[in-house]
């Protein structure tokens, strides 16, 4: 019985250690979904849980069976439903009742995301349902990030009988640890291999097949490196390399979360692999009670934090999407908003850990029968928590009512909004084979037309022409110089919505944007626009509505367009979400690096004019295209004025 005692306290000391762990995780994955400035990264904080998650369930079953020559699974399932089921049966049933109730714009699907939630499937139904983890604007769903919690909880059904298994087939703990070791580098493999563009993502980033190999470099870990076997004291040499290995790999791990993109082709063929490697290390420095990285991690603050680190991922999503819902200007105090939701979060976490996980974790269900019998009886003798009771009633209902009658499917019609970007998209498809062939034939009249700049005032226009004139408020000159122009325009669904207008005046117009578009994906589509000879030497860039962006991203962009040719980046208007500074400060300082580039200030000129959108207020509706369209006109063709008088 001592020797039992001495491990678990041993065992106490590096479970302090990896609630600093825990707490480095959730904060990088906070601040990528809350600061402009966001972490590359931040999605990286879930392979770190997964390795300690691997490691810890690993250690202490390994401890079991060596103290008791057996594993009671049983009683290990009950320990884990005990521990991670009241808080996420909380949170699932509460987010459905408010989406009920206020969210209506998310009321699809409740039935199949509360059962597949709570039967740890989650993941596999986001594959195929789901959106990216990475769209971060096209309606998140506050449920997406419980995709995680699905994998572990697959893992903790299925483990300790393979374990079992495993250690009645294997001798030795080395053998096993290279089987597993094995299996983790398939699963990294397998991942690279069905990782064949962004249509994939989804898929190797939700499936268990293709995660499993963190929690398995978790798992290895532990046979090699268990925690009651290692030495509360090193000689010199052996602490120096110790420390030595842990500090390098939480550089390189910090690196990494700063560099990392979850969106390159290079995280899913390996990158994601050498970051959750260099996790296992540091969780095996933190491991170690002799080492310095031990006591880095051990301190009343991340113990705090890593103690309601499950409840702080657990409700991060629905606190920050139900309250970025209600107030409509993030952007206008990126940095005060995310504090603030920061704060709503550490209450939240910290009031289900005291009143919830804590309490139910320990609680004896086998009581709850009498429980019942004697709330009837008596409730005063529940004192005010019987009290809690209504609301639990009401929410679970209400919940439920949601999850009956919710649609499997959206069942809206189109908004005004939608309408028109699918049918701009089909025209788009159906237009830019024509407007290429108009610029090649442009192209070949340039050297004329610009002898003759000023030829626009002999031109007679058409009826229809001075209806064009008349509707986006433009010149004379600024028609009929902008109606022969050749122009490439690459953005997102902003410019998918008004690309009818541009086409309107300037009908030589390929338009190459995509709803969701980020400046990540730039890039391969520029590539794609100089293989069809379909990147006309003006450019039009509308990039920056749904992702922040950095000066190295925005850098590549405008060296792939390239030097010779005019770039006209328009800026973005998308007050609901906290990068739109950033990205309009990164996209100024680029237009002043840059000779070639200017920028088009749509913000300014809009920012005041919310009649000129939709209701989401980041996409222009009939008055705002006009308005977007007459100033870049006034931008293509200023520099074409060459001081020329207009009457």
């Amino acid at each position: 019985m001592q020797h039992a005692g001495r491990k678990r306290l041993k065992h106490s000391r590096y479970i302090s250690g990896f609630d600093g762990i825990r707490t480095i995780a959730v904060i990088g994955v906070i601040v990528y979904h809350l600061l402009p400035y966001s972490l590359q990264g931040g999605y990286l904080g879930v392979p770190i849980f997964f390795v300690v998650s691997g490691y810890l369930i690993t250690d202490l079953l390994l401890q079991e069976y060596e103290q008791n020559g057996r594993i009671d699974i049983a009683s290990f399932y009950v320990r884990r439903m005990k521990r991670l089921y009241p808080a996420l049966v909380t949170m699932v049933l509460t987010t459905a009742a408010y989406i009920t109730l206020f969210q209506r714009s998310l009321f699809v699907s409740l039935k199949a995301i509360i059962s597949t939630n709570l039967l740890y499937v989650y993941n596999w139904w986001e594959i195929g349902h789901g959106q990216s983890y990475f769209d971060r604007f096209n309606g998140e769903s506050p449920f997406t990030h419980l995709w995680s919690l699905s994998i572990e909880g697959q893992f903790y059904l299925i483990w300790p009988l393979v374990l079992v298994i495993l250690l009645f087939i294997f001798k030795e703990r080395k053998s096993i640890f290279y089987f597993v070791l094995g299996l983790s580098v398939l699963s990294a493999i397998w991942m690279g291999y069905l990782y064949t563009g962004t249509a994939m993502t989804n898929r190797v980033y939700y499936g268990t097949d293709t995660r499993m190999f963190a929690i398995l470099l978790g798992v290895a870990l532990a046979f090699v490196w268990p925690a009651t076997k290692l030495k509360s004291e090193l000689n010199s040499q052996a602490k120096w390399l110790l420390n030595g290995t842990g500090i390098v790999s939480l550089a390189l791990l910090i690196i990494m979360f700063f560099t990392m993109s979850g969106q390159a082709s290079a995280t899913y063929h390996g990158g994601m692999f050498l970051f959750t490697l260099l996790s296992a290390i540091l969780v095996a420095t933190v491991a170690h009670p002799a080492g310095f990285m031990n006591q880095l991690f051990t301190n009343r603050v991340f113990d705090w934090v890593g103690k309601r680190s499950y409840g702080i991922y657990l409700y991060q999503f629905p606190i920050m999407i139900f309250y970025e819902a209600k107030v409509t200007n993030i952007a206008a105090h990126p940095v005060l908003n995310a504090l603030i939701e920061t704060v709503l979060i550490l209450i939240a976490s910290d009031l289900s850990y005291r009143y919830l996980e804590r309490p139910l974790r320990h609680y004896h269900y086998g009581q709850l029968p009498m429980a019942i019998k004697q709330f009837f009886r008596n409730p005063k003798k529940f004192g005010m928590a019987r009290y809690a009771v209504i609301p639990a009633i009401l929410v679970t209902g209400i919940a439920l009512f949601g999850a009956a009658t919710s649609p499997a499917h959206s069942e809206a019609k189109d908004s005004a909004l939608q309408t028109r970007i699918k049918h701009n998209q089909k025209q788009d498809a159906s237009s830019n084979k024509a407007a290429l062939k108009k610029q090649r034939q442009a192209a070949k009249k340039a050297a004329a037309e610009k002898k003759q700049q000023a030829a626009w005032r002999k031109v007679k226009l058409t009826a229809h022409q001075k209806e064009l004139v008349k509707t986006y408020g433009l010149s004379k000159r600024q028609y009929i110089q902008a109606k022969d122009l050749s122009v490439t325009a690459i953005g997102d669904s902003v410019m998918v919505d008004v690309s009818k207008d541009i086409r309107q005046v300037i009908p030589n117009t390929y338009v190459s944007a995509g709803v969701g578009r980020q400046i990540w994906q730039a890039p391969k589509q520029i590539a794609s626009l100089k293989a069809q000879g379909a990147l006309a030497n003006t450019v039009v860039v509308n990039l920056g509505t749904n992702s922040p962006m950095s000066n190295s991203q925005i850098n590549q962009v405008i060296h792939m367009i390239g030097p010779k040719r005019r770039i006209f980046w328009v800026n973005t208007h998308v007050p609901t979400r906290n990068w739109q500074t950033s990205v309009n400060q990164t996209i100024a300082k680029a237009a002043k690096r840059y000779p070639n580039v200017e920028l088009v200030d749509w913000h300014s000129l809009s920012k005041d004019h919310k009649d000129w959108f939709y209701t989401d207020n980041v996409h222009p509706n009939p008055v705002g295209n006009r308005n977007y369209t007459r100033l870049l006109i006034k931008r293509l063709t200023n520099s074409q004025a060459q001081d020329t008088p207009e009457n």
